[in-house]
């Protein structure tokens, strides 16, 4: 078994002092993986393992992976993703999953962050009310999406109206205007969970083109796919890569 010096360091830093079981009952899968995930890939660009890892724990709930969470959440919390930033992924991974998808992700971070010693509740980041947040995700749609969605909350079909104001008070008004994540955060992670679960294909070529209107840049958004390759596999990926093209194509920006 071979297994490179650069992905056992990687290793290391994400797991200080752990030996894994899959050496002993598993050892030429883990030369390939470990290889290809902790040194081809890491060392494929210059996304800092921050971000890479807010992205792999965002792409995780995205894909339903609880037990790969479990072990990559402690990682992710060693190379400097702040509680704050964990639980903020967790609470915008409801508007993109649904309650019923996310529900064992929110009982693994209290889990893991209590175990680590931090204390629960965490400071509370919201910036809206009851009575504001419908403003407020107004005001954030536009920010993100352009004056074309002024008026979002009151547009299409009566009999579906009613959806795309709960999604301007909700998912904007009580996520997106949150502290601990700025936009260019929240829309990489909306980003993953989309780009994760599949089948949203559509949703998932507008947050594309929202995250280059933040500054999440084509060249940027391929990286967040190549990191998270390994925790998702070649046909979501591919996918994920074919709507970033479309929306800078629509966009006119396919060199970015």
């Amino acid at each position: 078994m071979s297994i490179t010096e650069a992905s056992k360091k990687y290793h290391e830093r994400m797991f200080p002092g752990y030996h894994s079981k899959f050496l002993e009952t598993d050892p030429e899968f883990i030369e390939r993986f470990d290889n290809f995930a902790f040194d081809e890939v890491v060392n494929s660009d210059d996304l800092d393992d921050r971000t890479r890892m807010m992205a792999i724990l965002a792409t995780l709930i995205g894909s339903q992976s609880i037990n790969e969470y479990k072990t990559m959440l402690p990682a992710a919390l060693n190379f400097g993703v702040t509680p704050v930033e964990a639980k903020e992924i967790v609470y915008q991974a409801v508007a993109y999953l649904g309650i019923g998808r996310v529900f064992p992700f929110l009982h693994a971070v209290n889990d893991i962050l209590i175990s680590r010693g931090v204390t629960l509740p965490l400071e509370g980041q919201a910036t809206t009310t009851m009575d504001t947040r419908m403003e407020a995700g107004a005001k954030t749609l536009v920010e993100i999406n352009g004056p074309s969605m002024k008026e979002f909350a009151q547009s299409g079909p009566e009999e579906t109206r009613h959806i795309n104001r709960w999604l301007t008070g909700s998912c904007f008004g009580d996520y997106y205007t949150r502290r601990g994540l700025d936009y260019k955060q929240r829309e990489m992670i909306t980003f993953c969970f989309l780009s994760a679960q599949g089948g949203c294909e559509p949703q998932l070529t507008s947050h594309a083109a929202a995250n280059m209107r933040v500054g999440n840049d084509k060249a940027f958004l391929i990286k967040v796919v190549s990191q998270c390759l390994p925790f998702i596999g070649y046909p979501r990926s591919l996918n994920a890569l074919r709507c970033v093209n479309e929306a800078a194509k629509s966009r006119g920006d396919t060199e970015k």
